[in-house]
Protein backbone atom coordinates (compact mmCIF):
# COMPACT_ATOMS: atom_id res chain seq x y z
CA UNK A 1 0.00 0.00 0.00
CA UNK A 2 1.62 3.36 -1.00
CA UNK A 3 0.43 5.98 1.27
CA UNK A 4 -0.41 9.71 1.68
CA UNK A 5 2.61 11.37 0.81
CA UNK A 6 2.05 14.19 3.68
CA UNK A 7 4.71 16.45 2.80
CA UNK A 8 2.91 16.90 -0.58
CA UNK A 9 -0.23 17.22 0.92
CA UNK A 10 0.34 20.18 3.33
CA UNK A 11 -0.62 23.09 0.74
CA UNK A 12 -3.65 24.38 2.31
CA UNK A 13 -4.89 26.91 4.94
CA UNK A 14 -7.23 25.43 7.59
CA UNK A 15 -10.16 26.67 9.24
CA UNK A 16 -11.09 25.13 11.92
CA UNK A 17 -14.50 24.83 13.83
CA UNK A 18 -16.63 26.30 12.20
CA UNK A 19 -20.25 25.86 13.55
CA UNK A 20 -22.87 24.94 10.98
CA UNK A 21 -25.55 24.54 13.71
CA UNK A 22 -25.01 26.81 16.54
CA UNK A 23 -27.60 25.73 19.81
CA UNK A 24 -25.71 27.58 22.87
CA UNK A 25 -25.53 24.14 24.09
CA UNK A 26 -21.95 23.11 24.57
CA UNK A 27 -22.69 19.66 25.03
CA UNK A 28 -24.53 19.36 21.45
CA UNK A 29 -22.62 22.31 19.91
CA UNK A 30 -19.03 20.37 19.85
CA UNK A 31 -20.16 17.96 17.13
CA UNK A 32 -22.08 20.62 15.31
CA UNK A 33 -18.39 22.01 13.61
CA UNK A 34 -16.55 21.67 10.43
CA UNK A 35 -13.05 21.98 9.18
CA UNK A 36 -12.47 23.44 5.95
CA UNK A 37 -9.20 23.14 4.07
CA UNK A 38 -8.52 26.15 1.10
CA UNK A 39 -6.11 25.48 -1.53
CA UNK A 40 -2.79 28.30 -1.17
CA UNK A 41 -3.19 28.68 -4.60
CA UNK A 42 -6.67 28.25 -5.92
CA UNK A 43 -7.10 26.68 -9.08
CA UNK A 44 -10.07 29.75 -9.29
CA UNK A 45 -12.10 27.38 -12.09
CA UNK A 46 -13.40 23.91 -12.41
CA UNK A 47 -11.41 23.23 -15.50
CA UNK A 48 -14.64 22.67 -17.10
CA UNK A 49 -13.84 23.03 -20.98
CA UNK A 50 -15.98 26.42 -21.63
CA UNK A 51 -16.22 27.52 -18.34
CA UNK A 52 -15.49 30.89 -17.16
CA UNK A 53 -12.29 31.12 -15.57
CA UNK A 54 -13.07 33.17 -12.84
CA UNK A 55 -15.58 30.76 -11.71
CA UNK A 56 -14.94 29.50 -8.35
CA UNK A 57 -13.84 25.81 -7.36
CA UNK A 58 -16.63 23.19 -6.12
CA UNK A 59 -16.25 21.98 -2.63
CA UNK A 60 -15.55 18.49 -1.52
CA UNK A 61 -17.36 17.50 1.63
CA UNK A 62 -15.89 14.43 2.80
CA UNK A 63 -18.15 13.13 5.80
CA UNK A 64 -16.49 10.72 8.34
CA UNK A 65 -17.21 6.62 9.24
CA UNK A 66 -16.91 4.93 12.69
CA UNK A 67 -20.27 3.29 12.89
CA UNK A 68 -21.86 5.95 13.93
CA UNK A 69 -20.55 5.91 17.42
CA UNK A 70 -16.41 7.08 17.00
CA UNK A 71 -14.29 8.96 14.84
CA UNK A 72 -13.63 13.24 14.59
CA UNK A 73 -12.94 15.57 11.47
CA UNK A 74 -9.59 16.18 12.76
CA UNK A 75 -8.78 12.23 12.16
CA UNK A 76 -9.01 13.08 8.32
CA UNK A 77 -6.77 15.97 7.98
CA UNK A 78 -4.73 14.18 6.00
CA UNK A 79 -6.89 12.93 3.44
CA UNK A 80 -8.38 16.41 3.35
CA UNK A 81 -5.03 18.16 2.73
CA UNK A 82 -4.18 15.43 -0.04
CA UNK A 83 -7.32 15.68 -1.53
CA UNK A 84 -6.81 19.34 -1.50
CA UNK A 85 -3.36 19.25 -3.19
CA UNK A 86 -5.23 16.87 -5.85
CA UNK A 87 -7.42 18.46 -7.33
CA UNK A 88 -6.37 22.12 -6.10
CA UNK A 89 -10.20 21.94 -4.79
CA UNK A 90 -11.50 23.32 -1.17
CA UNK A 91 -12.36 20.59 1.18
CA UNK A 92 -14.86 20.62 4.72
CA UNK A 93 -14.69 17.80 6.63
CA UNK A 94 -18.42 17.86 9.43
CA UNK A 95 -18.39 16.52 13.14
CA UNK A 96 -21.68 14.92 13.94
CA UNK A 97 -23.41 14.03 16.82
CA UNK A 98 -22.36 9.94 17.66
CA UNK A 99 -23.81 7.71 19.48
CA UNK A 100 -22.02 6.73 22.92
CA UNK A 101 -23.54 5.92 26.45
CA UNK A 102 -23.34 9.37 27.18
CA UNK A 103 -24.94 10.92 24.40
CA UNK A 104 -27.58 7.64 23.49
CA UNK A 105 -28.86 9.35 19.90
CA UNK A 106 -30.52 7.42 17.15
CA UNK A 107 -30.77 7.58 13.91
CA UNK A 108 -31.53 9.72 11.93
CA UNK A 109 -29.47 12.00 14.27
CA UNK A 110 -26.59 11.41 12.67
CA UNK A 111 -28.06 12.07 9.25
CA UNK A 112 -29.78 15.29 10.67
CA UNK A 113 -26.78 17.06 11.31
CA UNK A 114 -25.10 16.14 8.01
CA UNK A 115 -28.30 17.33 6.23
CA UNK A 116 -27.85 20.80 8.53
CA UNK A 117 -23.49 21.23 7.88
CA UNK A 118 -24.84 20.53 3.68
CA UNK A 119 -27.84 23.12 3.66
CA UNK A 120 -25.17 25.52 5.67
CA UNK A 121 -22.43 25.67 3.70
CA UNK A 122 -24.80 25.99 0.85
CA UNK A 123 -25.15 29.84 1.92
CA UNK A 124 -22.46 30.07 4.25
CA UNK A 125 -20.28 33.53 3.82
CA UNK A 126 -17.22 31.88 3.71
CA UNK A 127 -14.16 32.50 6.55
CA UNK A 128 -13.38 36.48 4.77
CA UNK A 129 -16.75 36.77 3.92
CA UNK A 130 -16.65 35.01 0.65
CA UNK A 131 -17.16 31.47 -0.04
CA UNK A 132 -13.89 30.18 -1.45
CA UNK A 133 -15.90 27.50 -3.88
CA UNK A 134 -19.32 27.59 -6.11
CA UNK A 135 -22.03 26.21 -3.40
CA UNK A 136 -23.87 25.37 -6.45
CA UNK A 137 -21.18 22.24 -7.31
CA UNK A 138 -20.12 19.94 -4.58
CA UNK A 139 -18.80 16.88 -4.71
CA UNK A 140 -20.01 14.70 -1.50
CA UNK A 141 -17.76 11.37 -0.14
CA UNK A 142 -19.23 9.03 2.64
CA UNK A 143 -17.04 6.06 3.80
CA UNK A 144 -18.47 3.31 5.81
CA UNK A 145 -21.65 4.72 7.77
CA UNK A 146 -21.74 7.64 6.24
CA UNK A 147 -22.37 6.34 3.29
CA UNK A 148 -25.48 4.91 4.83
CA UNK A 149 -26.08 8.70 6.08
CA UNK A 150 -25.54 10.50 2.48
CA UNK A 151 -27.67 7.65 0.66
CA UNK A 152 -30.53 8.30 3.53
CA UNK A 153 -31.04 11.94 2.73
CA UNK A 154 -30.51 11.90 -0.66
CA UNK A 155 -32.83 8.99 -1.50
CA UNK A 156 -36.04 8.68 0.38
CA UNK A 157 -37.81 5.30 2.08
CA UNK A 158 -40.85 3.72 -0.30
CA UNK A 159 -44.45 4.81 1.40
CA UNK A 160 -44.25 1.41 2.77
CA UNK A 161 -41.69 -0.30 3.69
CA UNK A 162 -42.92 -3.53 5.69
CA UNK A 163 -42.34 -4.48 8.56
CA UNK A 164 -41.22 -2.66 10.92
CA UNK A 165 -41.87 1.31 9.32
CA UNK A 166 -39.43 3.67 11.77
CA UNK A 167 -41.47 6.23 13.59
CA UNK A 168 -40.83 9.22 11.38
CA UNK A 169 -40.35 7.21 7.97
CA UNK A 170 -38.63 10.27 6.30
CA UNK A 171 -37.44 12.62 8.64
CA UNK A 172 -34.82 14.03 5.81
CA UNK A 173 -35.72 16.80 3.66
CA UNK A 174 -33.19 18.40 1.64
CA UNK A 175 -33.90 21.59 0.00
CA UNK A 176 -34.33 21.65 -3.59
CA UNK A 177 -31.32 23.76 -4.05
CA UNK A 178 -28.92 21.20 -1.99
CA UNK A 179 -30.69 18.56 -4.52
CA UNK A 180 -29.55 20.28 -7.22
CA UNK A 181 -25.91 20.42 -6.16
CA UNK A 182 -24.22 17.40 -5.53
CA UNK A 183 -22.06 16.89 -9.20
CA UNK A 184 -20.94 13.31 -7.49
CA UNK A 185 -21.57 10.76 -4.76
CA UNK A 186 -18.56 8.97 -3.82
CA UNK A 187 -19.43 6.01 -1.79
CA UNK A 188 -16.31 3.93 -0.27
CA UNK A 189 -16.69 0.74 2.29
CA UNK A 190 -20.20 1.66 2.49
CA UNK A 191 -23.12 0.36 4.74
CA UNK A 192 -26.68 -0.02 3.42
CA UNK A 193 -28.61 -2.88 4.41
CA UNK A 194 -28.28 -3.50 7.68
CA UNK A 195 -30.21 -6.62 7.78
CA UNK A 196 -27.59 -8.16 5.14
CA UNK A 197 -24.67 -6.64 6.76
CA UNK A 198 -26.06 -8.38 10.39
CA UNK A 199 -26.16 -11.83 8.26
CA UNK A 200 -22.37 -11.81 7.49
CA UNK A 201 -21.64 -10.35 10.97
CA UNK A 202 -23.99 -10.90 13.42
CA UNK A 203 -22.18 -9.48 16.31
CA UNK A 204 -22.55 -6.01 15.18
CA UNK A 205 -25.87 -5.77 16.54
CA UNK A 206 -25.00 -5.90 20.11
CA UNK A 207 -22.08 -3.96 18.84
CA UNK A 208 -23.45 -0.58 17.30
CA UNK A 209 -26.69 -1.22 15.28
CA UNK A 210 -28.92 -1.44 18.04
CA UNK A 211 -27.96 1.26 20.06
CA UNK A 212 -28.40 3.45 16.59
CA UNK A 213 -31.31 1.96 15.10
CA UNK A 214 -32.82 0.52 18.13
CA UNK A 215 -33.27 -3.30 19.04
CA UNK A 216 -35.22 -4.31 16.08
CA UNK A 217 -36.35 -8.28 14.67
CA UNK A 218 -35.30 -5.98 11.26
CA UNK A 219 -33.94 -3.73 9.47
CA UNK A 220 -35.72 -3.08 6.56
CA UNK A 221 -37.20 0.36 6.66
CA UNK A 222 -33.61 1.29 6.30
CA UNK A 223 -32.18 -0.59 3.79
CA UNK A 224 -31.47 2.28 1.28
CA UNK A 225 -31.13 -0.51 -1.38
CA UNK A 226 -34.81 0.01 -1.60
CA UNK A 227 -34.68 3.87 -1.29
CA UNK A 228 -35.66 6.12 -4.38
CA UNK A 229 -34.32 9.15 -5.50
CA UNK A 230 -36.22 12.02 -4.39
CA UNK A 231 -36.61 14.42 -7.70
CA UNK A 232 -35.40 12.43 -10.23
CA UNK A 233 -35.47 15.06 -12.70
CA UNK A 234 -33.43 17.52 -10.07
CA UNK A 235 -31.12 14.65 -9.27
CA UNK A 236 -30.27 13.08 -12.57
CA UNK A 237 -27.52 14.59 -13.16
CA UNK A 238 -25.62 13.40 -9.97
CA UNK A 239 -22.54 11.09 -11.06
CA UNK A 240 -22.47 7.85 -8.26
CA UNK A 241 -18.96 6.32 -7.32
CA UNK A 242 -19.32 3.25 -5.72
CA UNK A 243 -15.86 1.60 -3.96
CA UNK A 244 -15.25 -1.15 -2.19
CA UNK A 245 -11.75 -2.64 -1.07
CA UNK A 246 -10.78 -6.56 -1.51
CA UNK A 247 -9.05 -6.02 1.39
CA UNK A 248 -12.40 -5.03 3.74
CA UNK A 249 -12.73 -7.52 6.89
CA UNK A 250 -15.36 -5.33 7.98
CA UNK A 251 -17.81 -4.94 5.97
CA UNK A 252 -18.65 -7.20 2.72
CA UNK A 253 -18.37 -6.30 -0.92
CA UNK A 254 -22.41 -7.23 -0.89
CA UNK A 255 -23.25 -4.05 0.63
CA UNK A 256 -21.51 -2.27 -2.28
CA UNK A 257 -22.70 -4.58 -5.02
CA UNK A 258 -25.68 -4.44 -3.96
CA UNK A 259 -26.27 -0.44 -3.91
CA UNK A 260 -24.01 0.21 -6.97
CA UNK A 261 -27.27 -2.29 -8.57
CA UNK A 262 -29.94 -0.59 -7.27
CA UNK A 263 -28.40 2.95 -8.05
CA UNK A 264 -27.91 1.97 -11.42
CA UNK A 265 -31.78 0.65 -11.88
CA UNK A 266 -32.14 4.05 -10.29
CA UNK A 267 -30.49 6.06 -13.06
CA UNK A 268 -30.16 3.82 -15.80
CA UNK A 269 -26.73 2.97 -15.41
CA UNK A 270 -25.62 6.64 -16.90
CA UNK A 271 -23.02 8.64 -14.32
CA UNK A 272 -21.98 5.46 -12.59
CA UNK A 273 -18.46 4.05 -11.49
CA UNK A 274 -18.00 1.04 -9.70
CA UNK A 275 -14.20 0.38 -8.44
CA UNK A 276 -12.91 -2.37 -6.22
CA UNK A 277 -8.74 -2.65 -6.96
CA UNK A 278 -7.95 -1.29 -3.42
CA UNK A 279 -6.45 -4.04 -1.01
CA UNK A 280 -6.22 -2.37 2.16
CA UNK A 281 -8.49 -3.13 5.42
CA UNK A 282 -11.59 -0.80 5.93
CA UNK A 283 -10.44 2.93 7.13
CA UNK A 284 -6.76 2.35 5.57
CA UNK A 285 -8.54 2.79 2.10
CA UNK A 286 -8.82 5.89 3.19
CA UNK A 287 -5.06 6.22 3.99
CA UNK A 288 -3.87 4.99 0.31
CA UNK A 289 -2.51 7.02 -2.46
CA UNK A 290 -4.94 5.56 -5.03
CA UNK A 291 -7.82 6.09 -3.00
CA UNK A 292 -7.27 10.11 -3.52
CA UNK A 293 -5.99 9.95 -7.03
CA UNK A 294 -9.39 7.54 -8.24
CA UNK A 295 -11.41 10.12 -5.78
CA UNK A 296 -9.41 13.25 -7.81
CA UNK A 297 -10.11 11.59 -11.35
CA UNK A 298 -13.51 10.88 -10.49
CA UNK A 299 -14.66 14.55 -9.35
CA UNK A 300 -11.97 15.86 -12.93
CA UNK A 301 -14.33 13.51 -14.82
CA UNK A 302 -17.18 14.83 -13.57
CA UNK A 303 -16.40 18.30 -14.15
CA UNK A 304 -15.40 17.36 -17.73
CA UNK A 305 -18.08 15.48 -19.26
CA UNK A 306 -16.83 12.25 -18.61
CA UNK A 307 -18.85 10.37 -16.76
Amino acid sequence: MQTVNKSHALEADAFRDIPYTPSGNPDTDRFHLFDLYVPKSPSGHSGTPGNDATRKPPLICFVHGGAWRSEDKADHEDLARHLVASTAFPVAIPNYRLTKPETPYKHPAHAQDTLAFLEFVLGWSGPGGTPPYDPTRLFLIGHSCSAHMLTSIFLSPPPHNPPHDPPHPDPLTPSDKLLKAPQGIILSEGIYDIDLLLESFPAYKDWFIANTFGDLPSYAAFDTTTYRLRKPDEQNHIAWFVIHSKGDQLVDVLQSQNFYQHVGELTGGDRLRWDESLNSGHNDTLKEDAYVKMVAKFVKDVLNGDV
